[in-house]
């Protein structure tokens, strides 16, 4: 997603993310769609591409008509994760509960409920902590300056030995303070508080951080900086599956006397330097497969691997999701597209992700996509 330094969307003149949640709740917006586009090339290195996935939209999971009554008429990102009881819940980011977005209550995060896991029969009929969106951990969304407010935005949530887990980045929107991460033994109803982490640790590169939970007793953890505007590197860290509340188990994989190894003097990126956008990692069918928003070129990508420690600078990515402008959806094209979170119980035959959209102060919601032919 191109931006120019004021942080307009230059393709549609609109406001960026950014401007809108530094702005607050009662903001008044223009026309202009927030980050939609022609759509783009899919070049941008020799492993690219050379054409797009095929993609079905199977529905929306968030709107006024679908959520609209648990309080949540307004939310994005809804990261699924299949509880231990066997419901899924999505893990939403900014929710709000009036006429549009901005208005009404504003909550983060929040936790939406499928009582189906079923990736044929998922439907939000419920919502954590009672009948209407209420943030899943303390967020006052304190105000900093004239204008900002923080915010408590999930990057993973996950399931380990029957416990949940929950990465949330603090701070004003893309200028993370620090991050923090959360545990829930009754299915994501109630969150304990484990551990957190200064903003700028390894260049801030440790605040994006997503899992993929492994059969060989670890848990892997890509991580980026949360800023689209920022080129990141891309870092690996591994930590054991009983220490995943102490930061200090977490070994970085890094470049060192001329070989790559664990417990590095300090991470090495795995994958250059990118504007990334939303990240997940998981561990699938005896392989990993690597979702993202890739913001230049804009599109939501994929990549499938042998092992964590895979080359992926040599790895194919796979183009799921291209942009278009409003009311041109079809197929794979999407208005406005970020997030890409894998559904769990989706297999490589079988793939589904959370699509998050946003281009007005009407129009901001997750869809369920299926994605056919990623290999």
């Amino acid at each position: 997603m191109t931006r120019s330094a004021g942080g307009n969307d230059e393709t549609t003149g609109g406001p960026s993310r950014r401007q809108l949640l530094r702005i607050g709740i009662g903001v008044a917006v223009g026309a202009g769609a927030i980050g939609s586009g022609a759509p783009a090339a899919l070049a941008n290195g020799p492993y690219d591409p050379a054409s797009p996935t095929i993609a079905t939209k199977l529905k929306n999971l968030s709107g006024p008509a679908e959520t609209g009554a648990l309080g949540a008429a307004w939310t994005d990102l809804g990261i699924p994760v299949r509880c231990p009881d066997g419901t899924m819940l999505f893990v939403g980011g900014d929710t709000f509960d009036g006429d549009q977005v901005f208005a009404g209550h504003w909550n983060a995060p929040v936790g939406l409920r499928s009582s189906s896991a079923d990736l044929d029969n998922l439907r939000i009929d419920g919502v954590v902590r009672g009948a209407h969106g209420i943030s899943l951990v303390d967020e006052p969304h304190t105000p900093v300056g004239d204008t900002a407010h923080t915010t408590a935005i999930p990057s993973d949530a996950f399931v380990v030995d029957g416990v949940m887990y929950m990465h949330l980045m603090r701070g004003v929107i893309y200028d993370t303070h620090h991050t923090d991460f959360w545990r829930s033994t009754d299915n994501g109803q109630t969150w304990e508080y484990l551990c957190q982490w200064p903003g700028d640790l390894h260049g801030g590169q440790f605040q994006q951080k997503t899992y993929a939970v492994a059969d060989d007793g670890y848990c892997y953890v890509l991580s980026t900086v949360f800023n689209r505007e920022v080129e990141s590197g891309m870092l690996l860290h591994r930590v054991r599956k009983e220490s995943l509340g102490n930061p200090d188990a977490y070994e970085p994989w890094g470049y060192t006397d001329g070989n790559w190894q664990w417990n590095a003097p300090a991470p090495t990126t795995v994958f250059g330097t990118r504007k990334w956008g939303e990240l997940c990692f998981r561990a699938m069918d005896g392989k990993y497969v690597l979702t993202w928003l890739n913001t230049d070129p804009l599109s939501i990508r994929a990549m499938v691997f042998a092992l964590p420690t895979s080359d992926l600078t040599r790895t194919l990515e796979q183009a799921m999701i291209l942009p278009c402008a409003p009311g041109q959806e079809t197929a794979n094209f999407v208005a406005s597209p970020y997030g890409g979170f894998v559904i769990p119980g989706s297999t490589f035959g079988n793939f589904h992700i959370v699509v998050s959209q946003w281009y007005d102060l009407t129009n901001y919601r997750i869809m369920q996509y299926r994605i056919n032919m990623l290999s």
